[in-house]
């Protein structure tokens, strides 16, 4: 599909090449603003890329008012695309990689979904307004800050602590921020307070968002009737984006100690989340509450530097329906209702990290280090009774507490060393190796009674999953070699190669039952269909070629244009295939996919590029900017497309700054997506252009911001957001039916839409 482009964004295409971060055009006579040193950084490896493209610390305070989700801070980032979940839960793609094939820290800590859905995903941990640093590495990722992935890692890190300079006294200092966006009815408030003197440093950091239901810019279906009152049915308006209402809160508590070259810091978080809408799954989050206690050190000695951190995170989650959803079976005349279908999850993760920065000479730098992390996970199910319309108990979720996973366990023992050598000015190398062993168990699980009936005669009973061998180790080896050449101040080569590995989550190796209730509830992709594991999957391995052409002006700041293709083969691609011990699968349904080890390869390229374009007296300076990235993913084994890879898209922008003005005209263009996974039944999306206009004026400590997402009010479907489940009859698999009925059956072939048009203001204060 073709996309008609506005001769404006046509005009600075030909003048520069996308670009997916922003670089302020210097400008005279125009005040310098103070900002907070909020940084999102997008480099492939600490020393070997030092030109690391950057969002501004402007356009990162620009984007906080108009989200509440910190993975929409990665927007501008190349290679970077968004799928979507709840309102706070989207979960980061890199190249087409994403959720658990990424390595995700925040803080220091690797954060783990503990869902069968993955609704609280690594980044849902931190709310935007307190996010200082991200560093995304989209290339060949070295494996001092990879491991136990096959794409990309994105670092994330809070606010950092403060200290009185010597002779200051006592530092105090103060933030409160607001915002307000008109779809959704979404608001929220954010604090932050800082108290400290020279050595010991107390900071608090708190936030409160919440949403309804966004609505698109038209209606998208046909009303489901409220036939089922009792059920908790409702008539939810043909544009309005069901079971995408949240709500959320963090907070965060900082002690910091520091004593000459040496910094000893304690934080503590809090998250609950009482409620969280998922438009493509079939249950949402109910209740989610998560404690993290994290414990840091950092030295620098003449040698180099030393670092090392203890941590642990507890999350209890509960997932069922919000009003939205509803279940029942059986007739029309005599329905079966199901008052809910809870679902519990409680995930224990510990982890202890040491690495060493070694300043050997001039020439050479090591890099080594040690990981251990130890995760415990109990997700199971109590018993749900329904009852006919005579008020006699019946369905089959009953007697007993169903366990998906009984005291899962994973746990990590990682080693790395790096080297890193400058051999002239021009040329700088770096070569790493990681060996990580992950060892994996499971208890014997049960299922609601000893009576159901699951598909199939072994494969898939609670029977045959206890007689089996649980116990799995894998040993997997991380290789990573990169080289850098930089001829003169206005271009730099860089490329390598990569061996990345990856072991199966707990999910992918333990969710054992082939029941079709049971295969319902566990989907962690948003693509309407069942899943279940497999003990006998085999760790991942990514074996990936990248390379990096930058050329830019002299002073970085006038133009740069950077283009980056890569190609990627994965052994052992785990990947979906049909499972017919359940049924046969059609095109005309949701149906029941089994884990299956096959092989993969994805390639593609990501442009980028800034411009200046210069000053007018009175006006004020101009900067374009954007970005061009392309991926296409492909099952070898059996020819099919991989799932939920973005198409061909570009994101063209012009900055403009007058004095403490600031204001942003953006142009988000996205191809159609043709090529999807057939074995998923993914439903193609059409193509769109949507324009976003931002603003922002700063008076002394006073910010103000404002913009309009989505400002002509298109209707687009989102390419990366699954399927469209979030109202209705949402357990139901078995309908083929293609239209909204009054049976509240959820139809095969809706996507979710985009947000329509929002209008939104923030208010930031500082004392």
């Amino acid at each position: 599909m073709l996309l008609r482009i506005h001769p404006l964004v046509a005009a600075m295409a030909l003048v520069f090449s996308s670009s997916a971060f922003s670089q302020t055009a210097a400008h005279t006579g125009t005040p310098d603003q103070v900002m907070d040193n909020v940084l999102v950084r997008a480099s492939r490896t600490d020393g070997i890329a030092a030109q690391s493209d950057s969002v501004s610390n402007e356009q990162v305070r620009t984007q906080r008012p108009a989200t509440s989700d910190t993975a929409t801070l990665l927007k501008d980032v190349p290679g970077v695309s968004l799928n979507s979940a709840g309102g706070v839960s989207s979960l980061p793609a890199i190249h087409g990689l994403a959720d658990d094939r990424l390595r995700i820290k925040v803080d220091g800590m690797d954060l783990i979904s503990a869902c069968a859905n993955h609704m609280n995903s690594p980044l849902s941990y931190i709310d935007p307004s307190n996010v200082e640093q991200i560093k995304v590495y989209t290339g060949i990722t070295p494996v001092s800050v990879g491991g136990d992935s096959i794409g990309g890692s994105i670092i994330v890190k809070s606010r950092e602590p403060r200290f009185a300079r010597a002779g200051e006294g006592l530092l105090t200092s103060g933030e409160l921020g607001t915002f307000y966006r008109s779809n959704g009815n979404a608001w929220g408030v954010n604090a932050a307070a800082a108290i400290a003197n020279e050595n010991l440093s107390l900071t608090y950091s708190g936030s409160t968002a919440e949403s309804q239901n966004y609505k698109s810019a038209k209606a998208f279906k046909n009303d489901v009737l409220a036939t089922y009152t009792t059920a908790g049915s409702h008539l939810i308006p043909g544009d309005e984006v069901a079971s995408t209402a949240y709500k959320a809160e963090n907070h965060a508590l900082g002690l910091a100690y520091r004593l000459d070259k040496h910094l000893l810091e304690l934080k503590l978080g809090y998250q609950h989340i009482p409620y969280q809408g998922f438009p493509n799954q079939h249950m949402d989050m109910t209740d989610n509450k998560s404690t993290q206690v994290n414990l840091a050190y950092t030295g620098k000695y003449d040698w180099g530097k030393l670092e090392a951190r203890a941590y642990h995170e507890e999350t209890k989650h509960e997932m069922n329906f919000m009003e939205d959803k509803m279940y029942w079976y059986g007739s029309t005349a005599n329905p079966v209702m199901i008052p809910g279908m809870p679902m519990n999850t409680e995930g224990k993760n510990s982890g202890l990290v040491v690495k060493a920065e070694i300043n050997h000479s001039e020439r050479d730098l090591f890099r080594v280090g040690g990981e251990y992390q130890r995760y415990r996970l109990n997700d199971w199910w109590p018993a749900s009774f329904g009852y006919d319309a005579g008020g006699n108990m019946t369905g089959g979720m009953q007697p007993n507490t169903f366990w998906n996973i009984n005291n899962g366990q994973r746990d990590r023992f990682d080693l790395f060393g790096e080297w890193e050598a400058a051999w002239t000015a021009r040329w700088t190398t770096q070569i790493g190796i990681r060996s990580s062993t992950v060892m994996m168990n499971a208890d014997e699980i049960q299922g609601y009674n000893t009576t159901a009936t699951y598909a199939g005669t072994t494969e898939g009973k609670a029977g045959y999953f206890n007689a089996a061998e649980r116990s799995r180790t894998d040993h997997n080896i991380d290789l990573s070699a990169l080289a850098r050449y930089t001829p003169d101040a206005n271009q730099s080569y860089e490329g390598g190669y990569s061996r990345k590995t990856r072991s199966p989550s707990l999910y992918e190796r333990y969710t054992w039952s082939n029941g079709m209730m049971a295969m319902t509830m566990n989907n962690w992709v948003n693509d309407g269909n069942g899943y279940r594991g497999n003990l006998d999957l085999k760790p991942e391995v990514a074996h990936t070629v990248s390379f990096t052409g930058d050329w830019h002006g002299a002073d970085k700041n006038s133009w740069g244009v950077k283009a980056t293709p890569y190609y990627s083969y994965v052994e052992n691609y785990i990947d979906a295939a049909c499972d017919t011990t359940v049924r046969a699968c059609t095109s005309t349904q949701y149906n029941y996919l089994k884990l299956v080890n096959q092989d993969a390869r994805l390639f593609g390229i990501d442009l980028s590029g800034y411009m200046a374009l210069g000053r007018i007296a009175g006006i004020g300076d101009f900067t374009a900017r954007g970005i061009i990235a392309y991926v296409d993913g492909k099952n070898l084994t059996t020819g099919d497309n991989l799932y939920n890879i973005m198409p061909l898209n570009a994101r063209l922008a012009i900055d403009h700054r007058l004095g403490n003005w600031s204001t942003t005209v953006e142009e988000q263009l996205v191809s159609a997506k043709n090529d999807v996974s057939s074995v998923r039944n993914e439903t193609k999306t059409g193509g769109y252009a949507l324009l976003n206009l931002r603003g922002s004026y700063t008076w002394k400590n006073l910010r103000f911001d404002f913009g309009i997402e989505n400002a002509f009010d298109k209707q687009y479907s989102l390419p990366l957001g699954g399927a469209y489940i979030g109202q209705g009859k949402t357990m139901s698999l078995g309908g083929t039916n293609t239209t909204w009925t009054s049976t509240g059956n959820p139809p095969l072939g809706y996507t979710v839409p985009g947000m329509g048009r929002s209008l939104y203001v923030g208010m930031n204060v500082k004392f």
